[in-house]
């Protein structure tokens, strides 16, 4: 029972995939005690869902408006938590507060995908702080998951961080690593067929006329989203605390 309540919590926290990385054994902050339901209440329920989405600008004068009271502890406590929601939140509010000291947990908990849902805006913070170290997270990533078909992570969005970069700094990252986007998707391809066939044997009455195709190829990738949340980053960074 307790293993079935363990993995119950880990599907919650959002690790809803459990694989063998190179940075498994990177040291990890963690916190030494759970989250009280008051911090949750007040640090995660109002943002987690509305961080960075489009549409809704509310939760943008909410964060100005507790801006003040962000401290790194309080950025601590959210990335050292073992939960989805409250690592989104805090590696956000940690580009908010420009702690740059924080970039190397945030880049780890990037390499180490623990948990679903949070790494594009572990990719947002990285590009947003825009320096060596950032990018070289955000290359270790590539470097790795984009041989890795069958973990559909966050590859894209690292692809995007990276182009955004590249149009900030005048380099060429990007094209680096498009040849091993293209044998990504070839891969995946060749893994969905796979799997349709097996499928459509269990289940005869599955088969449709669509098969999978190669998708997001690099003519597809777009900036938009780091163009748009990094000027709400930059706005949010110099408002007065």
């Amino acid at each position: 029972m307790d293993d079935l309540n363990e993995m119950a919590r880990r599907h919650s926290a959002g690790a809803t995939v459990r694989h063998v990385s190179p940075f498994d054994n990177l040291p990890t902050h963690r916190n030494d005690k759970e989250l009280s339901p008051d911090f949750i209440k007040k640090w995660v329920v109002p943002y987690y869902m509305e961080i960075a989405k489009y549409g809704n600008s509310n939760w943008i004068n909410q964060i100005k408006e507790i801006k003040p009271e962000i401290t790194k502890e309080v950025c601590l406590n959210l990335l050292g938590d073992f939960n989805w929601r409250t690592r989104l939140v805090g590696s956000y509010l940690a580009a908010v507060k420009g702690y740059r000291e924080l970039i190397d947990i945030i880049g780890t908990n990037l390499l180490k995908s623990e948990v679903c849902c949070v790494g594009h805006i572990y990719a947002l913070t990285l590009a947003f702080f825009n320096d060596e170290n950032c990018i070289g997270y955000l290359n270790k990533y590539l470097d790795y998951y984009l041989s890795k078909p069958a973990l559909y992570f966050d590859q894209k969005f690292v692809m995007e961080a990276q182009l955004y970069l590249d149009k900030q700094n005048k380099t060429n990252y990007f094209e680096s690593y498009i040849d091993g986007w293209k044998r990504l998707c070839e891969e995946r391809s060749k893994l969905e067929a796979y799997q349709s066939q097996e499928l459509a044997k269990l289940y005869p009455e599955l088969i449709t006329a669509n098969s999978p195709n190669n998708k997001s190829l690099p003519e597809d990738f777009s900036i938009d989203f780091f163009d748009e949340q990094i000027a709400i980053l930059y706005d949010l960074s110099k408002t007065s605390t």
